[in-house]
This record gives C-alpha cells, structure tokens and sequence, in this order.
C-alpha cells in the first residue's frame, strides 16, 4: 500500500466531518425500549472490549440488541470532539447492556495508519483507553506537522511503504505516546512494521468504503444502518434513544 504523504493540516483534515452535515437525525420513528442482559458476575459490560471479525474493537455486551459502529480518523478533530464530549455519556448505555460500541479506524491520511496500528497494538484491554487519550492530546499532537519548507515530506517520499508509517509516528510523537502508556518499544516497532496489519487495515477500509459509501468521518451505524447527518453526541444518543436504549 502506498499512500500520499499530505501532511500539511488543512490537507490531513480535508474528509474529517464528513457524516455530520446539517442538523437532523435520520434515526426513524421511536422503537419500543430494549431489554438489557446483566454482565456477568463481577465484571461491567464496559470492561469487556473484543476485537471483531471485521477488525474493530467492541465494547460491551457482544448480544445487545442495539448495535452502534463508529468508522473515525484520529487525526479528524470532529472524531476527537465525539470522544471527548460522549465517551462518558455512551458508556452509560453500555453499562445496560442494551448498547455496544465498535469502533473501527479509517483512514484519511498516512498519520492515522501509524496512529491506528499503535493505538490497536496493545489489543483489546486498554484499546479504548488509548483511543480517547490520542483524541485527548490530539490537537498537541498534530503541532507536530512538517512545516511548508520542511524536508521531512520529500524524504518520507523516498521509504519503503512501512518504514515510511514508523517515521511518520516518530515524528508526530505517537511511538512515544503508546510507550508511556505501557506499549514496550519493540511491540509498538512490531506493529508498526507488521504488513499483515497494514494490509487488514487498508481491506477493512475498502469493505466499509464499498458497504457503506463512507462519507467522512466520524461515520456511525446503528443496527446495520448508516445514520444520516449524526456527527455529535447529542445526535448519537438522540439516535439511540430513538432506537430504544
């Protein structure tokens, strides 16, 4: 896979919000409520995250009758601005077991294939802890860009595709970020350099470009079903309300 350097800001950011234009949630008449399984003895439903078939990490109860995927790039502030703003507010769903929350990373551009292989590299247990980290920290990380005359661009130009996606995550600062939060150097290098991983990253991107015609991110489907202009947490859970949480 070889993908454009693009990493002056305004180019990074270019299909982030994407699936929030316009005010209204295309959610549907209200459904009856749902019913919740409990967790089961002594754990929480948010404590349980599995790595799914098509490459996401779910948090929740695997059978809940209401399924919420989101497709997010995290270099995309508008995704940081979900996760920063409904992170808790969703996690009250999950903890009833009605809710479960996938998210499966997208990629816009080549900091995001660094930042998602480093942010799935520590697997399933602090997958989401990481996740809202990067997106808190995220507008200090992106300062990190290559300025107009910087030479970085053309020399990352010349690599070989996933010694490109290492200096790339050394230059944002993202090898080091996974490092302090408990991911060792040579794992999170591993990772990195892993073209199984890159190569189930690009094909899951092109599954859900071809099912579900992503138009930017943040992108969210319930139960199958792309919801329409739903960018926000305030539409997200008026979306799941609506749908019986």
């Amino acid at each position: 896979m070889r993908v454009a350097i693009g990493l002056a800001a305004a180019t990074l950011l270019a299909a982030c919000g994407g699936g929030e234009s316009g005010d209204n949630i295309t959610a549907g008449p209200p459904a009856a409520p749902v019913s919740g399984a409990p967790a089961p003895a002594g754990t929480q439903w948010v404590d349980k995250v599995e790595q799914t078939a098509e490459g996401g990490f779910r948090m929740g109860n695997p059978d809940a009758p209401i399924k919420l995927i989101e497709y997010g790039s995290r270099t995309c502030g508008h995704c940081a601005a979900f996760a920063n703003t409904g992170t808790e507010g969703l996690k009250k769903y999950v903890a009833t077991g009605k809710v479960s929350f996938e998210f499966r990373d997208f990629l816009l551009n080549p900091i995001d294939l660094g930042a998602a292989l480093l942010g799935q590299c520590a697997g399933p247990g602090p997958f989401f802890a990481i996740m809202d980290q990067m997106y808190a920290e995220q507008a200090n990380i992106l300062k990190n860009a290559p300025g107009q005359d910087d030479p970085f661009a053309k020399q990352v130009e010349a690599m070989p595709p996933q010694q490109r996606t290492v200096a790339i995550a050394e230059r944002f600062g993202y090898l080091a970020f996974v490092q302090e939060r408990g991911v060792p150097e040579a794992q999170a290098r591993a990772c990195l350099a892993d073209p199984a991983k890159t190569a189930a990253l690009v094909k899951s991107n092109e599954d859900a470009a071809k099912q579900y015609s992503i138009p930017g991110t943040p992108t969210f489907i319930l139960n199958g079903k792309v919801l329409e202009n739903t960018g926000t947490w305030p539409q997200v859970e008026a979306a799941l309300k609506a749908a019986g949480a």
